[in-house]
């Protein structure tokens, strides 16, 4: 399977699976209410935090895949630990939702902010969310398996399939059921469970056949963890730094804020979090090819697959942030219908894109780090970034809600990317950091920025939903266009199949 394909691919899920879930958004709020809406937001964020139970096993089996895939481990000691983490990943799920089932009267009564829904109902949705973020954790293990296997466009094609049962096929069951939370997880709740299952069968499918591997040989041991367990703890380390670094503010509002208006903050962290989502599937691709190079000695080949990965991310995840950043006002009014909602969340949207721009660059030299098996780098970075970040956010929120917590967010990334990331290519690839800043970022962002802003300049304010709506492709556009042009990677590959449509 080629790289580009496997690019292509998940770019199509995962884009496709991110806008059904903001198209979808208003419907949401509409028949459910905002303060439901916040339920959904809750039910997202313990998700994320659920990883800091991971203890960095869901990376270590993607990388560990791509290492049996590219001959570097054998198939026993690749049965062996897949046996190994499947009884800790199963351990773990069952942990993690009991706790989270124990302690579901105590979150709805003392920690959230509940003003409008039945408290019992609350209690209900919690147990209910408990299992599902159980069991949608558990699919990281199959995940990382089928993905290490660069099993990708299969993959984009079942995250598309789960995307529209999840996020589109609930409206008509919540038509039919009646549109309470209850409802609602429950529905998501069933959803999960066929994604796990699906996820396990694909995974077992992938695996070394037992008549390749005597299962006497496999056994039931967790010795073969034993020599990951240094990297594994390294990506729990950094897994936990990344949950707490992005996750601590949406803790920290979940509790301040009103259960509403927890649903607005929220619904401009969903909006800015595209940005991410919109490079995540480059990540997802390049992290085991690149693991993939470094283990067969292609070194050049990593550094010349990085330049060109951070170009195509400075393109689409750039020209993104820039429409967010320039459009946040026009684009909630459209999308949303309700101003008042847009006048709440337009000035968070724009301070969460800058900071999720910043971040979708400051991000990769954790995949460079990543194919080399060397972490200590993004983890001392990652730990002087929560030293710093988390009394900040916590400070902020406090004060001046989700705006302050904006604020923080952007200075901190902006830190991280202009100062760490310079720090870790000199010690990493000595010579790489001014060309790849000044050649494969700046060359591309600021020329689409520019280009943006005449765009935006060029519209006055307008009540009027076609030309908030002009606005928004025009900057959008423009923005894309000149970041096209300004990468001479990407500019090569359309010109390269444009010459191939005309031959």
């Amino acid at each position: 399977m080629s790289f580009k394909r496997n690019v292509i691919a998940s770019y199509v899920s995962q884009i496709y699976t991110a806008a059904i879930g903001i198209v979808m958004l208003p419907f949401y709020i509409k028949y459910m209410g905002a303060e439901a809406y916040g339920m959904i937001g809750f039910f997202t964020m313990l998700q994320a935090w659920f990883a800091l139970l991971d203890l960095g096993l869901t990376p270590t089996i993607g990388r560990e895949t791509a290492r049996f895939n590219a001959g570097a481990l054998d198939a026993i000691s690749f049965r062996q630990l897949y046996r190994a983490l499947s009884c800790i990943f199963i351990g773990v799920a069952i942990s993690g939702a009991t706790l989270l089932l124990w302690q579901a009267s105590n979150i709805a009564a003392h920690w959230l902010n509940v003003k409008v829904l039945p408290m019992g109902e609350v209690v209900v949705a919690l147990k209910i969310i408990a299992v599902c973020v159980s069991l949608r954790w558990l699919g990281g293990l199959y995940r990382g398996v089928i993905t290490g296997f660069e099993k990708l466009v299969w993959l984009s094609g079942f995250n598309l399939i789960i995307g529209t049962f999840r996020f589109v096929i609930v409206i008509p069951v919540m038509s039919y059921f009646g549109y309470s939370i209850q409802v609602f997880f429950s529905y998501q709740l069933i959803v999960a469970i066929c994604e796990c299952v699906c996820l396990w069968l694909k995974s077992v499918t992938l695996l070394p056949r037992f008549s390749a591997v005597q299962n006497a040989s496999i056994g039931w041991s967790f010795k073969p963890v034993r020599p990951i367990l240094k990297f594994a703890l390294s990506i729990a380390f950094t897994s936990s730094v990344w949950v707490l670094v992005t996750q601590t503010d949406k803790l920290v509002l979940s509790s301040i804020l009103s259960l509403s208006d927890y649903g607005v903050y929220t619904l401009a962290v969903l909006v800015s979090s595209g940005i991410m989502i919109i490079g995540s599937p480059i990540s997802t691709v390049l992290m085991p090819r690149m693991a993939h190079l470094y283990a067969s000695g292609q070194k050049v080949e990593v550094i010349a697959l990085y330049k060109s990965s951070t170009q195509l991310v400075s393109v689409i995840a750039g020209a993104a942030a820039i429409t967010l950043i320039l459009c946040a006002h026009e684009l909630l009014t459209v999308w949303t219908g309700d101003v008042e909602i847009a006048q709440k969340a337009a000035p968070i949207l724009q301070l969460y894109a800058i900071g999720n721009g910043l971040l979708a660059i400051g991000a990769f030299p954790y995949y460079l780090q990543y194919a080399r098996g060397e972490l200590f780098y993004h983890l001392l970075g990652n730990a002087l970034m929560v030293v710093l970040i988390i009394p900040c956010i916590i400070l902020a929120a406090k004060s001046y809600g989700g705006i302050g917590a904006g604020v923080v967010w952007c200075a901190m990334n902006a830190i991280y990317l202009f100062c760490w990331v310079a720090y870790v290519h000199i010690k990493l690839v000595p010579g790489v950091h001014i060309r790849w800043l000044a050649g494969d970022v700046l060359r591309i962002i600021v020329p689409a920025l520019f280009a943006g802003l005449l765009v935006a300049y060029l519209f006055p304010p307008s009540t009027d939903a076609i030309m908030n709506f002009v606005k928004i492709f025009s900057v959008g556009c423009a923005a894309l266009v000149t970041a096209v042009l300004a990468s001479p990677f990407v500019r090569a590959i359309i010109s390269t199949k444009m010459m191939g449509v005309k031959a």
